[in-house]
């Protein structure tokens, strides 16, 4: 459950702005969002409507044009790019609406790559086993990314995305497309993570039927933030 008290990342007065034909254009106007430590947290918007861009943000990938992002007691926005790669290697997961598996690599494999990257200290292939049997597919190891639904390559790619223990996970649009079952399969398996491992995660969609499965729910209208948090 969402801990009120506690947040993982804070974001504050955050604008990004992209240079277009004729002037610029301010896909963020000075967002301000709390993500709960231990949550699942919905941005919901559009295509369009700035989400990716402020889950960019928010995961280091990219960095606002003015504003502040604190992660973890930390302003990312004052890290060089050395430290931010370290922060993004260690505590941070990404899941995207393409899997990107490498198709050349069993899904047991694709895991163990991506902790062979994360420099992870332990046991590889057990910590690979574990991932997949969180999301149901550790009898499915050995299959390679082709022989596996769109849903079965989704599950990989957030086993890969939790495998290193994470602070903070980013889903991207990761149900978007998957069909309403299976997507909500995939948003259960979310929030089961989030029991088990203490994660916290983030997740963009604009699917309307998940906004109630957010511990805590953002809609991203037009660069702006709407907290649609009922407790508040």
């Amino acid at each position: 459950m969402a801990n009120t008290n506690k947040y993982m990342i804070q974001a504050r007065d955050v604008k990004r702005a992209f240079p277009v034909s004729g002037g610029t254009f301010l896909a963020l106007k000075g967002v301000n969002v709390d993500i709960p430590a231990g949550a699942l947290t919905i941005l919901k918007g559009r295509s369009g409507s700035g989400k990716t861009t402020l889950l960019n943000i928010l995961g280091a990938l990219d960095k606002p044009t003015s504003g502040k992002v604190v992660f973890g007691g930390k302003n990312i926005c004052k890290m060089d790019e050395r430290r931010r790669a370290k922060l993004r290697r260690r505590d941070i997961g990404f899941v995207f609406q393409s899997v990107a598996l490498v198709p050349m690599m069993n899904a047991q494999e694709n895991i163990e790559f991506a902790l062979r990257l994360a420099r992870y200290k332990g046991n590889r292939t057990e910590r690979a086993l574990q991932c997949l049997k969180m999301v149901g597919l550790d009898k499915r190891a050995k299959h390679m990314p082709q022989e596996l639904s769109g849903g079965e390559q989704q599950r990989v790619a957030i086993a890969r995305a939790i495998a290193h223990k994470p602070k903070v996970i980013f889903a991207d649009e990761p149900t978007g497309e998957l069909d309403t079952n299976t997507g909500l399969r995939v948003v259960k398996i979310f929030k089961d993570l989030i029991e088990q491992e203490g994660v916290t995660i983030v997740m963009t969609t604009h699917d309307t039927g998940l906004m109630e499965i957010g511990d805590k729910v953002y809609e991203i209208l037009d660069g702006e933030a709407v907290n649609h948090d009922d407790d508040e």
